[in-house]
């Protein structure tokens, strides 16, 4: 028999190819870098040197401001500790004991996920807002109204109803990782349920839940949607709200400088944040699989604990679908919910504006845009993070993320301050710049662990065969994680379309985006064609989620 062998030159090339297998990968890496630097640095940067050069002392530390950032660190803090402490009571009955029905349960709590915020807080007002069928018939019996949710205390409501499944999810991995030998060792020894959890499984998911803490308070100090719209009418002014009027009413002189010295406030405590979780002491270590030996923690009295979990779960999540429904179906507020007094005028007086349309229309755009250059780019970086050893490739994947940790506020504070210079002031392209910034990362995301699981034998072979490092990447990585990146843009549509910090911000004559309209019909006392189209929204949102997450596990 005769095998062939290859030549010296031959030999030389392919040793060559191996000790250098991304030289042919510069070119798209030095794009990426580009790409990162326009669309993260430069907006990030923007803030940071805009607010130090131009620092208005005075202005961006005067009384209004000063009351606002009271209101926002009182609220941020409030509604923080609520929805961890309510997060971590619900994971660990839904997550870690023999509790009935978790399955249901679980999707059942988690619905506020899927809901905007800023819908969320339409729905809710009809519920408890000052005409609400609850509330006309409690001031009928007793006098006086059961509760207004307009306010602070509906501003921490809300931002704690809408937080809490958050740190659920992050807390319930730390569940999921505390080790089974513990509990099982502690439970043979005679410990109690209550003990079991008092000393081994709640101090080891203690830094999960203090992580969940800090980025629930910096994601309520930069939430827009609930203040403007159940704080406003009670004038309670957040630095959001705050800084939205300034922008949009030019209430004082040269707004941009103030607005830049709030928000490298805020940057900086973002990045002070950011920086207490990285330095949380993980503890939890998992010893084994826990599906395959774990045993749930047994309840001594399952059914009232189970009936009181279902109770909540469906008042949060059929109180306001309901009370959005039947403020739609009614022409005005206030009016009794009875057959002859329902009418579908709301929706006819939605639908029938043009800016309706307008709205929906540049939400489509911006929203399919911001998905097809995400899922291209997160693509791209994420098959470098994922499949490099190159530092600089991490780097890169690091920074496409950083804007996933940074509240929306900012990214679009960033780039209205860049928006003159480039040409993109009172454009929709400034709307699509800042949801490319503030949504890439979750692309990089997404693919990043389904292009880890590739095999690394399958890459090797294409080089093998003689393909360069960007033909095996195209022809083998990029190929097989097609269907994340095409999850990942989908996420990313779903999350641009029902927006509004950023877009609030950005807006122009000609950039309605559909949040804003839905806001702007619900400022300006429209509230049951507002309840209109956030129940449409609601409703396709969830039944879009819903399609993504089987293809997600269909993949």
């Amino acid at each position: 028999m005769v095998t062939a062998t290859p030549s010296a030159r031959q030999t030389t090339r392919m040793s060559t190819t191996h000790k250098r297998p991304g030289q042919s990968l510069g070119t798209l890496r030095v794009v990426l870098w580009v790409f990162c630097l326009l669309f993260v640095v430069m907006p990030l940067g923007a803030i940071a040197l805009y607010g130090i050069l131009s620092w208005r002392g005075t202005e961006v530390l005067n009384a209004d401001v000063l009351d606002a950032a009271i209101n926002s660190a009182v609220s941020s803090l409030a509604a923080a500790v609520i929805a961890t402490i309510v997060a971590l009571a619900l994971a660990v009955f839904v997550e870690h004991t023999d509790l009935p029905g978790r399955g249901a349960l679980r999707l059942i709590l988690l619905t506020p996920l899927l809901v905007p915020p800023f819908i969320g807080a339409i729905a809710w007002t009809g519920v408890f807002g000052p005409a609400s069928p609850i509330n006309l018939q409690w001031t009928q019996w007793f006098g006086h109204v059961l509760w207004n949710v307009y306010g602070a205390d509906g501003v921490i409501f809300l931002l704690a109803l809408h937080g809490y499944p958050v740190a659920y999810l992050m807390i319930a991995v730390a569940l999921d990782r505390v080790p089974a030998e513990l509990e099982e060792a502690a439970r043979i020894s005679g410990a109690e349920p209550v003990h079991v959890l008092g000393s081994i499984t709640l101090p080891l998911v203690a830094p999960a839940a203090l992580s969940a803490f800090i980025l629930q308070v910096v994601s309520n100090l930069a939430d827009f949607g609930i203040p403007s719209i159940v704080g406003t009418p009670e004038r309670y002014t957040t630095l959001a709200t705050l800084i939205y009027r300034y922008v949009q009413s030019g209430s004082v002189d040269n707004p941009l400088q103030v607005v830049a010295g709030i928000g490298i406030m805020m940057l900086a405590v973002t990045m002070l944040a950011l920086s207490a979780v990285k330095r949380i002491p993980q503890r939890t270590i998992t010893f084994a699989p826990r599906a395959a030996n774990a045993m749930p923690l047994r309840l001594g009295g399952r059914l009232p604990i189970a009936v009181i979990l279902w109770t909540v779960g469906l008042a949060i999540t059929v109180l306001p679908t309901f009370a959005l429904a039947s403020q739609s179906l009614l022409a005005a507020p206030g009016i009794p919910l009875t057959w002859s007094n329902l009418t579908l005028d709301s929706y006819r007086e939605a639908f029938a504006s043009p800016t309706t349309m307008l709205g929906l229309t540049t939400s489509i755009v911006l929203s399919v845009g911001a998905g097809v250059i995400c899922g291209i780019v997160g693509m791209a970086i994420g098959s470098l993070a994922a499949r490099s050893h190159r530092r600089d490739d991490h780097a890169l994947g690091s920074l496409a993320l950083l804007p996933q940790s940074i509240p929306g506020l900012i990214i679009a504070v960033g780039w209205l301050l860049l928006a003159p210079h480039i040409g993109l002031f009172n454009t929709p392209w400034l709307i699509l710049a800042a949801y490319v910034t503030a949504f890439v990362g979750l692309v990089v995301q997404t693919v990043e662990a389904p292009l880890k699981a590739i095999p690394d034998a399958l890459v090797d072979a294409a080089r093998i065969s003689g393909a360069s490092p960007l033909t095996a990447m195209r022809d083998v990585i990029w190929r097989m994680g097609a269907s994340a990146a095409v999850t990942g843009a989908m996420l990313v549509v779903l999350t641009a379309v029902r927006e509004l910090t950023i877009s609030s911000l950005l807006l122009a004559p000609d950039a309605q985006t559909l949040g804003v309209v839905v806001f702007s019909l619900q400022q300006a006392g429209s509230y049951n064609a507002a309840a209109a189209l956030s129940l449409l929204i609601t409703v396709v949102g969830l039944a879009a989620l819903r399609t993504v997450t089987r293809v997600m596990r269909g993949r």
